[in-house]
């Protein structure tokens, strides 16, 4: 069964070599899986169970591997009426894939994961959002990537701030010219996300919030007709991480301080996560 993982690993970074780009930059490649499903946290934080969505769709490598990992997590507890109480909550895992000294060997490990809020809370959602055409000069050359966005909304329902925090990319190229595609990407998704408006959380934890910070996700995919970004559940999807950038007004607000645990990255194509909200994680994800 490991040959067969090892092979798919090999399949996977040999499809984004062949783009034509520098071979130090080939070697920050990684390659990374989107997990999604549920945990349940006992009320003395440690996990009492999870589950996971499509599991006859992941590699038993990476289903054994979220499993190792989940064992040794502890939340801080969950609290209703001041008692600590079993909670269950959506979450996100980022399984992450990197060669071994350039070879044929390959380490994986739970590299990022966002947690959502337990029970019904009433969450940010969109009212008017329209996906962002894609760049036409992104489109010539082939370019496809993901572009994650912070943007805060008003109380109004209004986008009153929006920054790209992070931009991978499926191509290699030069650092100079993959700097450029980055930029590409951000601008088109940042124009369209000023547009965005949402409906805010009328009841809940976070109802009386001044404003509110959400993570969306951005996909720029060259799809084939009939096939959709749903399709990749299960596969690895090879990239060059770019790097998590500064966000100037982000550090104005107190939920970017409560919002340590969650990863930037983990978290599905389109998908909304309120900064500051979710149970937290206490411990280290990774312990395979």
């Amino acid at each position: 069964m490991r040959q067969i993982w090892v092979a798919l690993l090999c399949l996977a970074f040999c499809g984004l070599a062949l783009a034509d780009g520098p071979g130090a930059v080939r070697k920050r490649a990684e390659a990374s899986m989107l997990v999604t499903g549920w945990v349940v946290v006992a009320p003395d934080g440690h996990v009492q169970s999870h589950e996971l969505n499509k599991q006859e769709q992941l590699p038993p490598e990476v289903v054994d591997l979220i499993r190792r990992s989940t064992v040794n997590w502890r939340f801080e507890p969950v609290m209703l009426d001041g008692k600590p109480v079993a909670a269950k909550a959506k979450m996100s895992l980022r399984v992450v894939a990197k060669r071994e000294d350039g070879g044929d060997n390959f380490a994986a490990r739970v590299a990022g994961a966002t947690f959502g809020e337990p029970g019904a809370a009433d969450p940010v959602t969109y009212k008017n959002g329209g996906a962002p055409k894609y760049p036409e000069q992104a489109m010539r050359g082939r370019v496809s990537g993901t572009v994650y966005l912070l943007v805060r909304v008003d109380r109004s329902g209004k986008v009153a701030d929006v920054a790209a925090e992070q931009v991978n990319l499926e191509v290699v190229d030069s650092d100079k010219r993959m700097q450029a595609w980055r930029g590409v990407l951000a601008d088109a998704s940042i124009k369209a996300a000023r547009k965005w408006t949402y409906n805010v959380p009328t009841s809940g934890p976070h109802a009386n919030d001044d404003s509110w910070i959400i993570r969306v996700p951005i996909a720029y995919h060259m799809l084939e007709a009939g096939q959709s970004d749903a399709d990749n559940y299960g596969r690895w999807q090879t990239y060059i991480p770019g790097p998590k950038e500064p966000v100037p007004w982000l550090s104005k607000y107190p939920q970017a301080n409560d919002d340590k645990g969650n990863a930037t990255d983990a978290l599905a194509d389109n998908g909304l996560h309120m900064v500051g909200s979710g149970i937290r994680l206490m411990t280290p994800l990774d312990h395979s």
